[in-house]
């Protein structure tokens, strides 16, 4: 069936009540059940909840064959807890056919790469799939297609009972005997824990894996006591160094603050650029830019920003110190003055991915979003962006909040290169739909800037403050003249990730390449 951004979705995949992508708006006001999650009494007092291993409380959970796994990614690279949990479960437990249900799928958890490849692990669902991970998925090695879900999407589907988790081990910085834990407090702090939160509210099992053991209580709790059945404490969670990521770092590239500086001047040319506006910047070296250059024009306006909300960099931070920031709504933190900062600033806020971005709750924060600045991995003719796979057609990105803040945003900004390397950023069409066009409203690159024409707001606003701005049509065609035509990628029929849009209904799929051979 042909869905609202033109992909074929396979027959066989629509069942259940499986729809295929129909708007942004398709499922508003319907009514969803949310999933009851079994758990265990406890109801006889105990010393505590300690146990000596992590195979001892997964035993203590009643891990089987079959069952599904979660795990949160604050630690992006430097993550530890996933690896040490994955080992334990397969090479020491001997347990197979297992799904992995996690926020993110890296380089740090690139030893699950091997469990695919053995058909242990034979499923996965996740917010992102990079490194070996995504290139033994890409390569037809997992059972089951993988399902990519947006951060708004997975909270969604966690509710809603499609994705049931049987364990989650949850890396905390801190926690008390008891598993009140908390993302600070210990050797090894990540900040907000925004991304574990819905895992030990509906698994049926919870269990915190820490560094740093406390005395009771440990408060205010990011995981509460109520929501853990056993705590292990190891030598290391992992290493926060390693959270600020090529893909999350602040640029000094000329060419990246140049388009930085105009995406402030397209959101200063707008209405919605005024007092109390609300804001969120991606992952990605121009759009956390934008920061440095947006603070010029608030002073000069003499306005402040309501909340910033999202992936927090020390840039936002920064702003909220010169008085420039009411609130921050911390879902991850992207460096260590981040990280630092919610722990000393009273109105640096952490919250989990429901009330960030989750589509089928009664207002998620996106929906207050004035402004929202992205990366891009590819756009097309049609504004529709791909974030998720490689102009070969890999599996080496995530979608992250991308879609579901460019849905809930006023004004939804991408930034991105024409070309890189070889390749060009604005295409004819793009490998995977991400992000639907419907959702993107300007387009600002190193060649020029485009306004979605859906958007005549837009271009007259540009058009009063003097930026000039060109068509999508002609920024494709200056990328194909720079760097040629691609030539169009051949795909077998085996699909090998099925993509969501942020509401559950299928956007796209990615289908194994042709011919592939695995690095």
């Amino acid at each position: 069936m042909l869905n609202a951004v033109g992909r074929e979705i396979p027959a066989e995949l629509l069942v259940d009540g499986k729809e295929v992508y129909q708007g942004k708006f398709y499922m508003d006001g319907k009514y969803v059940k949310k999933d009851s999650p079994r758990s265990r009494r406890a109801v006889t007092p105990v010393a505590d909840k300690l146990c000596a291993t992590i195979r001892e409380a997964a035993e203590k959970c009643g891990a089987h064959d079959g069952m599904t796994f979660s795990f949160h990614t604050e630690f992006r690279d430097g993550d530890y807890v996933s690896g040490m949990v994955a080992k334990v479960l397969i090479e020491e437990m001997g347990l197979k056919d297992i799904t992995v249900a996690a926020t993110s799928l890296g380089t740090a958890q690139g030893i699950i790469a091997q469990y695919i490849e053995q058909g242990r692990i034979v499923g996965a669902q996740t917010s992102g799939v990079r490194g070996p991970i995504g290139e033994v998925i890409s390569a037809g090695k997992l059972a089951t297609p993988a399902i990519i879900r947006s951060h708004g999407g997975r909270p969604r589907a966690i509710e809603a009972g499609e994705v049931h988790i049987d364990i989650a081990f949850l890396a905390c910085a801190s926690s008390d005997p008891f598993g009140n834990a908390r993302g600070v407090g210990g050797k090894n702090n990540f900040g907000s824990m925004g991304f574990g939160m819905q895992d030990a509210q509906y698994a049926d099992h919870t269990v915190v894996v820490t560094d740093t053991l406390v005395e009771a209580p440990n408060v205010p709790a990011s995981i509460r006591a109520i929501d853990v059945d056993c705590v292990v404490v190891v030598d290391d969670i992992g290493d926060a160094t390693r959270i600020s990521t090529k893909e999350a770092r602040m640029t000094d590239n000329p060419r990246e603050l140049m388009m930085a500086e105009n995406v402030a001047r397209v959101i200063a040319a707008t209405p919605y650029f005024a007092d109390g506006f609300t804001f969120q910047t991606g992952v990605g070296g121009p759009s956390l830019a934008v920061n440095r250059f947006l603070e010029d024009h608030m002073v000069e306006r003499g306005i402040t920003m309501r909340f910033a909300l999202g992936g927090t960099s020390s840039a936002i931070c920064r702003l909220q110190d010169r008085g420039l920031v009411g609130h921050i709504l911390d879902t991850q933190d992207f460096d260590q003055g981040a990280i630092d900062h919610i722990s000393t600033h009273p109105d640096h806020h952490e919250i989990d991915l429901s009330e960030y971005a989750n589509p089928a709750n009664k207002g998620a924060y996106v929906n207050q979003l004035d402004f929202v600045v992205l990366a891009a991995l590819e756009v097309d003719l049609h504004f529709n962006v791909n974030v998720i796979t490689g102009s070969d057609g890999i599996l080496r990105g995530a979608p992250g909040g991308h879609p579901d803040t460019a849905a809930g945003s006023k004004c939804c900004i991408i930034v991105t290169p024409l070309t890189r390397g070889r390749m060009a950023t604005v295409c004819d069409s793009v490998v995977t739909v991400t992000t639907p066009g419907d959702c993107v409203d300007v387009l600002v690159t190193d060649y020029g800037i485009a306004v979605n024409p859906l958007r005549q707001d837009l271009i007259d606003c540009l058009d009063r403050a003097g930026i000039p701005h060109v068509t999508i049509e002609w920024l494709r065609d200056k990328a194909y003249g720079l760097v040629g035509t691609p030539d169009p990628l051949e795909w077998e029929d085996q699909v090998v990730a099925v993509v969501e849009a942020r509401d559950g209904t299928i956007l796209d799929v990615v289908r194994k390449i042709k011919p592939f051979v695995l690095s």
